[in-house]
């Protein structure tokens, strides 16, 4: 594991927009020995990580993403693996979009979002939002529990073609329309989204109310710790 800061060093980092009532997050560049490769724990968890090249919402090679390799903490990695034993009695399924993201990769998120002019993907994940409200309604952040190493965002898959199962929206899709219980979505999609979020809850998942790809471990080891090692 390569190391990026002498010894043992943590550096404590006070993000903007923290409540003076929070606990100071600490930020890291070092990798834990907890950190796992989901793939030597779930093998058969599809992962391909949406931020290693350019067909993102970003439009290009995110900071931080140097391989193909889904990285979370060993508990959420168990939780996932046993997901994934449930989904297979259906013919189904796990796909990773993304695990572990380092706090240099969300730094990108924000320089993204602030860069106004750069709307070259608006009309595939942001087609009815002004790239000038990401940031402040809240879709871009300067912090992501992803950070913490066990925040997921998957989605189902057939498990024999590997096929994606309709979920009504893009990856990543700004919008209402991604919010998991979105009333104009079809019976089918609404569908797959339950069996999603119904399956990662009954493994101690918590789902996000504004997109239906997103999970965290309930119990996660790190709770106010942040990394940003690079995924290699």
């Amino acid at each position: 594991m390569r190391v990026w800061a002498a010894g043992a060093l943590l550096c404590f980092f006070l993000f903007a927009g923290a409540h003076a009532d929070e606990p100071t997050p600490t930020l890291t560049l070092q990798r834990p020995a907890l950190f796992v490769n989901v793939h030597d724990v779930a093998p058969d968890v599809l992962c391909q990580l949406r931020y290693l090249g350019a067909d993102n919402f970003v439009g290009a090679p995110v900071e931080g993403y140097r391989a193909n390799r889904c990285l979370l903490t060993r508990p959420a990695a168990e939780a996932l693996a046993r997901v994934d034993a449930r989904l297979a009695s259906f013919g189904l399924g796990l796909h990773l979009f993304d695990a572990y993201r380092p706090q240099r990769a969300v730094d990108h998120f924000v320089r993204w979002a602030q860069d106004v002019a750069d709307t070259r993907t608006q009309a595939i994940y942001y087609p009815r939002l002004d790239k000038a409200r990401l940031f402040p309604e809240g879709y871009i952040a300067k912090r992501s529990g992803h950070s913490r190493g066990s925040t997921v965002d998957v989605t189902l898959i057939e498990r024999r073609t590997g096929q994606p199962l309709p979920m009504g929206t893009p990856f990543d899709f700004f919008g209402p329309e991604s919010w998991p219980d979105d009333p104009g979505q079809k019976a089918e999609v609404r569908a797959h989204r339950l069996l999603l979020r119904t399956l990662m809850q009954s493994e101690g998942f918590m789902p996000y109310a504004q997109e239906w790809w997103h999970f965290t471990l309930g119990n996660e080891p790190f709770p106010d710790t942040y990394f940003d090692f690079p995924v290699e």
